[in-house]
């Protein structure tokens, strides 16, 4: 089987990418690199293109015709939710414009498989220990909506098209599956803990006082490569039948609160400074934790790493990406 990976050089994309080949699938990659690394995925046929611009519909037409193509993993996308406030109209060209240019391709090409990268930033405000995929989606930012809206287009384009598709909802990703695979950018929890111990400075803990065992905010952290073999497990659950489209949690079902998350970094890096706690940022629910029964009845997966294993392989990854090159 040959995957087109959308986004395929990013840091979820290129674990996707390595799992796909070490099992023999054949993958070919489409991103721009305005986020993903070419250098994560060395060998593997990369056409970087931007699937909002202009060129991206023939582009897409050439990479379907010449390899052939069966199924699809859509990771291309923005990501940062200060910028999608800030940006909003670009933001719903760049992630909407970008899946429905690829699901016009599909169509075209008659392929109908795809798994979609969603987020449980569709959820907004909603907050427990039991979020399941019923709980009602109310994003709470331009970022959380175009998700939610890229969940509908794939469910019309199921209709439409007779896809058989899976939107999966991340939730807190963290961790290497290698040590070059790292996540570089900072943007979530880890690698901005890391970025304030390099420069000398306190990690930041927004707010102690919330309804939770240490007062600190509580999320469902999964480890990257628990994700990246959910996609593997669910792209193989698509594989037959007819025209479906299922909505996924990805998460453990675990929750872990910020202080224990930035304890167990400073444990991993030898690091004794103490985190700094400041006022709760607008926004922040106390405890968001997935339940993802509904995947692992559906096509078998279940995360199988831990806050340990975390931790330990995101600082392994940092120390290997600073280290100088030889």
């Amino acid at each position: 089987m040959t995957v087109l990976v959308t986004g395929g050089a990013g840091y979820i994309g290129s674990h996707v990418v390595r799992l796909l080949r070490e099992r023999g699938d054949d993958v070919v990659i489409v991103d721009d690199l305005s986020t993903g690394v070419a250098g994560r995925v060395g060998g593997i046929p990369l056409v970087q293109v931007d699937l909002a611009g202009s060129e991206a519909a023939e582009a897409l037409d050439t990479v379907f015709r010449d390899y052939d193509i069966h199924a699809v993993v859509h990771f291309a996308a923005r990501k940062q939710v200060g910028e999608s406030v800030a940006r909003p109209a670009w933001y719903f060209q760049q992630n909407i414009g970008s899946l429905a240019t690829v699901l016009e391709a599909m169509q075209r090409a008659r392929v109908t498989t795809l798994v979609f990268s969603s987020s449980a930033a569709v959820y907004g405000m909603s907050e427990g220990a039991t979020l399941d995929e019923s709980t009602p989606t109310k994003p709470i930012n331009p970022y959380g909506e175009t998700k939610l809206v890229g969940e509908w287009l794939v469910a019309d384009a199921v209709t439409a098209q007779g896809l058989r598709a899976a939107s999966l909802r991340y939730f807190n990703v963290a961790g290497a599956g290698w040590p070059e695979l790292g996540d570089t950018a900072a943007l979530n929890l880890v690698p901005m803990v890391f970025d304030k111990l390099d420069a000398g400075e306190a990690p930041l803990i927004f707010g102690d006082d919330y309804d939770t065992p240490d007062g600190t905010c509580v999320r469902d952290y999964v480890h990257v490569l628990d994700l990246a073999e959910a996609h593997l497990a669910t792209l193989d659950s698509l594989r037959d039948g007819g025209p479906r489209h299922h909505v996924f949690n990805v998460g453990t079902g675990v929750g872990a609160s910020v202080r224990e998350m930035v304890s167990a970094i400073l444990a991993a890096s030898g690091h004794t400074i103490q985190p700094e706690v400041r006022p709760r940022r607008p926004g922040d629910p106390a405890t968001v934790v997935a339940d993802a029964t509904l995947i692992t009845t559906s096509v078998g997966w279940k995360a199988q790493r831990g806050l340990t294993e975390i931790v330990a392989s995101a600082w392994e990854s940092r120390l290997a990406l600073q280290a100088p090159k030889k």
